[in-house]
């Protein structure tokens, strides 16, 4: 079994069934949107699809793949298997499993301004583990928060074919583009629509929401300097600690275009005596 469900379809560059602030706070570390996202979404899968869970097979929960940091759609999936979760306890089922897919490279490119072959491109050249022992014989749920060309699927179908993992496989999105004569590039229309410069990156970061995530750790990685500091003035600096544990983790110290901003980050950690 290798299915798909979407919960809003997105057939207009101007109308929409969501709200494209909420989402692009979401992307940008709200983890209150990503809480009312996944309650939105279980509800829609299960209003279709509630025959899917009378299955005795485990249940796995994935987002889509990362290195140490987790994406936007990580905090979906967590806020997912909890609804998941409380409606198989209600069952008298045993309760689902997060899982990930491992990958080992990151790039700085803002994904959401390319085509369906640049992104097909640009993650191909990265290399991912998933340990197909886990997955046999389970329902796998892959969750993202929006498919726009299908090049993430495409690349999760890829990997289970390398690895011949034998599951039943779902793909769940909160939004998918089912316009294919809308220009890609429209992601970055949510991306960016209510979160715009490090004005509003700041507002995000002092609600008791706020969570790091892959995309505003490399946006704030990626700011000039005057910028940079400028942010760092707003916001706490536990916040900018935890930026640095991250950019390391990541590897993001490796990459050139974050240089700065984290040696800038490494000498307030050692003027503190850190």
């Amino acid at each position: 079994m290798n299915t798909r469900y979407s919960l809003h379809h997105i057939h207009s560059a101007e109308e929409f069934t969501f709200s494209p602030a909420e989402y692009s706070y979401f992307k940008y570390g709200d983890r209150s949107y990503a809480e009312k996202f996944a309650k939105e979404l279980f509800d829609g899968f299960i209003t279709h699809h509630e025959e899917i869970f009378t299955t005795d097979k485990e249940i796995v929960i994935l987002p889509s793949p990362y290195m140490a940091i987790p994406t936007a759609s990580n905090f979906l999936c967590f806020y997912f298997k909890k609804c998941l979760d409380f409606y198989l306890f209600q069952k008298g089922k045993k309760s689902s499993v997060l899982s990930k897919i491992n990958r080992n490279h990151t790039y700085t490119t803002d994904y959401g301004n390319l085509s369906f072959e640049d992104r097909k491109n640009l993650i191909a050249n990265d290399t991912y583990y998933i340990d197909k022992d886990f997955l046999r014989g389970k329902l796998c749920i892959f969750i993202d928060d929006i498919k726009i060309t299908g090049s993430h699927e495409h690349t999760v179908n890829k990997i289970l074919n390398e690895y011949a993992v034998n599951a039943d496989f779902m793909f769940l999105y909160y939004a998918e583009l089912m316009n294919f004569d809308i220009d890609p590039t429209i992601e970055n229309y949510f991306n960016y629509y209510a979160v715009k410069n490090v004005d509003h990156i700041a507002e995000v970061m002092i609600k008791p929401s706020f969570q790091f995530n892959t995309r505003i750790v490399k946006y704030i990685l990626g700011l000039n300097s005057s910028n940079f500091e400028y942010l760092t003035s707003k916001v706490r600096k536990e916040h900018m600690d935890d930026l640095l544990e991250l950019a390391i983790s990541n590897n993001y110290h490796l990459i050139k275009e974050y240089e700065n901003n984290i040696n800038t980050l490494t000498q307030t950690e050692l003027y503190y005596g850190y």
